[in-house]
């Protein structure tokens, strides 16, 4: 199907290829044959009936729509990067027209970019961390006597040490220039403090842009700061930073130099160098992959130098579920940490992480990362390392994710997922209308032809479709309550049969003539039996799925020699029973 510019389901973003029948490989002669057998049931001139002759006049012209742009090169480019919002833009009359696919794109990217200005500037891209650190060592590291002295000692004291927020926003002033304002506030064991920070940023031009801070805070005091980032090649930028701090001890200055490369397409090497308070050379080797995430650094500086690798596997499943697992050594110690992350919602992702050191002993980060928010519970369990510690910071974040997860967020997001599927049916309640009203008007127009198909194809002891359903099947006996959203598309399908053969493209079914979708926002499928060469056939198959018959079909045979005789005199009742796939005639 067209690549669509919304997430959302765009009832007026019409499949072409669907209402076609064609592949999205098509070619022209394919399109035209297509194109003529469709203009000769729906031409007005066919039909007497002034009604049928308006619904007819309707149908038409939509094939006629569909053909005209897939049968242009430069417009069905267009259509198969962006859909028909796509060739709704304007300033497409004034591109070339021979232009590649990516060209296309480059200039669909800049005509949107001038109509989303004045929206660009009016926006803002809020970003905020909020951290609290709880003491939790009491619980591991318990004095019997000091406790037994003190009232209520015998409960453990839990204590929050320190916290961290911080927030900033974006203000666009041009095209090319914006202000970030940014501020946070810090506090440890009573002692805290906070800073301002105000940045100007503007882009150069494409392979660059250069960034003026000003900051002032009640501890370290005033700061000015340039940052200057360039590509140099197409696979090598370089970023460049220096800064003046007015300190109570005088003036502090800082800067530092940082290269990256691409060694290969998916690796990365850096080079940094800092001069200032903490001055140091560090080196690191990133590896990213669809699967892997691999990361070795090496630093050596004052006052620390250390050597560090972590590892990321990336599991290939809906929740992006992901471990890791992390050791770093230096001078100040040894720190291993291990943990997992998963995405709970759909702009939500929850991980957790145990960080044993020595000699920082045992903690455990909870982070929860929800849009362009970020909240950090770092919990210090105990100074010492600890079985007990380690086991319960392991095993305790398992067992209230699981309970959480099956009490609250499975249930939260079923209802969340209901919701808006009642209201998209709410808002799309007139477009499904009418498209149900087209696809009626579709069916009325094709008795006629599938009259003589039937016949013809009756003559040779060809394909006919005795019933087609399309829809969504409760396929669960625990969903007896859960009504079948289903839609009769026997005689649509009986007329797409030629020479005795059913061929289904790989769009969704519920764009091609006499069809529309009884079910918006769920899986559907479609379900048909259908009698070839004198024998009974049923075929199952998914939405986008693309269908041949009669090829590799299931044969009914008890339900062939038992009905044999009353297909041509009597309905067909038929009943889905998913468990077992096969059909219940009755």
């Amino acid at each position: 199907m067209a690549a669509s510019l919304d997430d959302d389901v765009d009832f007026n973003n019409q499949d072409y290829y669907s209402l076609l029948n064609v592949r999205k490989e098509a070619t022209l002669e394919e399109l035209k044959a297509s194109y003529r057998r469709l203009c000769m049931l729906y031409h007005p001139d066919k039909h007497r009936d002034p009604e049928l002759k308006i619904q007819a006049e309707q149908l038409f012209n939509q094939v006629h729509q569909a053909f005209e742009v897939l049968s242009d090169p430069h417009a069905r480019s267009i259509y198969d990067l962006f859909g028909k919002k796509g060739l709704e833009v304007e300033g497409w009359e004034v591109v070339e027209r021979k232009r590649t696919p990516a060209e296309i794109r480059e200039e669909y990217e800049r005509l949107q970019r001038e109509r989303e200005e004045r929206k660009l500037q009016q926006r803002t891209n809020p970003k905020g961390t909020i951290s609290v650190g709880v003491d939790a060592t009491d619980l591991f590291d318990r004095y019997d006597e000091d406790f037994e002295e003190m009232p209520g000692g015998g409960f453990p004291h839990l204590e929050i040490n320190k916290m961290h927020i911080s927030q900033s926003i974006e203000a666009p002033l041009t095209n090319s220039d914006t202000a970030v304002l940014s501020g946070s506030l810090s506090t440890h064991n009573g002692n805290g403090g906070g800073s301002i920070n105000m940045t100007v940023r503007r882009v150069t031009s494409a392979k660059g842009w250069g960034e003026l801070e000003f900051g002032a805070g009640d501890i370290l005091g005033p700061l000015i700061g340039l940052k200057v980032f360039r590509n140099v090649t197409q696979r090598c930028f370089l970023t460049a930073q220096c800064g003046l701090q007015f300190s109570p001890r005088g003036l502090r200055p800082s800067c530092s130099l940082m290269t990256a490369r691409h060694l290969d397409q998916n690796t990365m090497g850096y080079l940094q160098w800092r001069w200032g308070p903490t001055s140091a050379m560090t080196t690191s080797v990133v590896r990213d992959t669809k699967s892997s995430h691999f990361t070795l650094a090496v630093q050596l500086g004052v006052p620390h130098s250390y050597l560090m690798m972590s590892y990321q596997y990336k599991f290939q499943d809906e929740d992006q579920t992901k471990v890791k697992g992390s050791l770093k050594t230096g001078w100040f110690g040894t720190v291993l940490e291990y943990g997992a992350e998963r995405k709970i919602s759909r702009h939500s992702v929850l991980s957790a992480t145990v960080s044993v050191g020595v000699p920082q002993g045992v903690t455990l980060k909870i982070k929860l990362a929800r849009a362009s928010q970020t909240y950090l519970f770092p919990v210090h369990l105990t100074d010492q390392l600890l079985p007990s510690a380690l086991f319960y910071a392991t095993v305790g974040p398992l067992l209230v994710y699981v309970a959480v997860h099956k009490l609250v967020i499975i249930p939260y997001t079923r209802a969340q997922k209901e919701e808006e599927l009642e209201l998209q049916r709410k808002s799309s309640a007139t477009d499904i209308a009418k498209k149900k009203q087209e696809a009626e008007s579709a069916v009325l127009l094709m008795q006629e032809s599938v009259r003589r198909i039937i016949e013809a194809e009756e003559s040779k002891m060809g394909l006919i479709i005795l019933n087609a359903w399309y829809g969504k099947f409760v396929s669960d006996t625990s969903q007896k309550r859960e009504k079948a959203k289903v839609i009769d598309v026997t005689v649509p399908l009986q007329c797409l049969v030629k020479d005795s053969k059913l061929i289904l493209t790989e769009s969704s079914k519920a764009g091609l003539p006499g069809f529309y979708d009884p079910c918006v926002g769920e899986q559907k499928g479609l379900k048909l039996l259908y009698q070839f060469r004198g024998v009974m056939h049923q075929v199952i198959c998914a939405d986008t799925e693309p269908l041949r018959i009669p090829k590799q079909c299931v044969l009914l045979t008890s339900a062939a020699a038992s009905l044999s005789g009353q297909q041509k005199s009597s309905t067909l009742n038929v009943t889905f029973q998913p468990t077992s796939k096969l059909f219940v005639i009755t």
